[in-house]
């Protein structure tokens, strides 16, 4: 089964957390076990899995990401902007795919880790495929 998450993103950075839209597909799939993929076909975003219980936490991970690969001019490949130049970086250090388990139904994720999708030069129009593979 696949599946595609449409997003809108805000201007320059964003974190959105996307867990319960995944979630949803996983049940509407009907798999019991498996394992459900998650790509995000773009450049300047990625997707990972961290802590949803604290919004400060989200802050703080846009905040860091920041702070290591900071907006600037002297990048050897700006075809566009130099957001759009970092946002590759970025992107390439948080990743643009995730695979979780899928049991009993559910994902499985720690207590407090939900799925979040980094927008790195919005704002923009984008998309997680998701794929859901069933366990024989």
């Amino acid at each position: 089964m696949l599946t595609r998450i449409g997003l809108n993103t805000q201007p320059n950075e964003s974190l959105i957390d996307v867990t319960e839209q995944v979630k949803q597909i996983v049940h509407q799939s009907g798999v019991d076990e498996g394992i459900c993929v998650l790509v995000v076909p773009h450049t300047t975003a990625g997707i990972t899995l961290n802590s949803i219980m604290d919004r400060a936490t989200l802050d703080d991970l846009k905040n860091e990401v920041r702070r290591l690969v900071p907006t600037r001019v002297d990048f050897e490949h700006i075809y566009d902007t130099p957001a759009d130049a970092a946002g590759h970086i970025k992107s390439t250090l948080v990743g643009a795919n995730l695979s979780l388990i899928i049991t009993k139904g559910e994902l499985l994720l720690g207590g407090s880790q939900g799925i979040l999708f980094f927008e790195f030069d919005g704002p923009r129009a984008r998309e997680i495929v998701v794929r859901i593979l069933c366990e024989k």
